[in-house]
């Protein structure tokens, strides 16, 4: 949904800032929660503290977007978090059977100095 709705801003003539986001209110604790379900992980939620700056409303005006540019958010949450994981999953997946990691070389001591290569 945002990639449309950043092509569709940009192909735009539109140059005042435009809300591009989805004004379906979810909290940090409910994505934690609903990924760790999705992703079928047993870890553990850490409670940390917010940010100085943290908004404590998460639910952009896209009024204009949708005036302007006809764009609105229609990727329900848990098809859009699946297929995220799934993307990953491939991603990772393919790292792991076709990527060659080379291992950092130890630095080598030339008067007194390490020397990387």
């Amino acid at each position: 949904d945002l990639v449309n709705g950043l092509v569709l801003l940009m192909n735009s003539n539109i140059s005042s800032p435009v809300n591009l986001g989805n004004p379906e209110e979810h909290t940090i604790l409910e994505f934690a929660q609903l990924i760790k379900s999705l992703v079928v992980s047993r870890s553990q939620i850490q409670f940390l503290s917010e940010a100085q700056d943290d908004p404590q409303r998460r639910r952009p005006d896209i009024q204009k977007a949708k005036m302007m540019l006809g764009w609105e958010p229609v990727v329900p949450l848990e098809e859009g978090l699946n297929k995220t994981i799934q993307y990953f999953s491939r991603e990772l997946e393919h790292q792991a059977n076709n990527q060659y990691i080379p291992k950092p070389k130890a630095a080598r001591m030339k008067k007194g100095r390490p020397r990387h290569n």
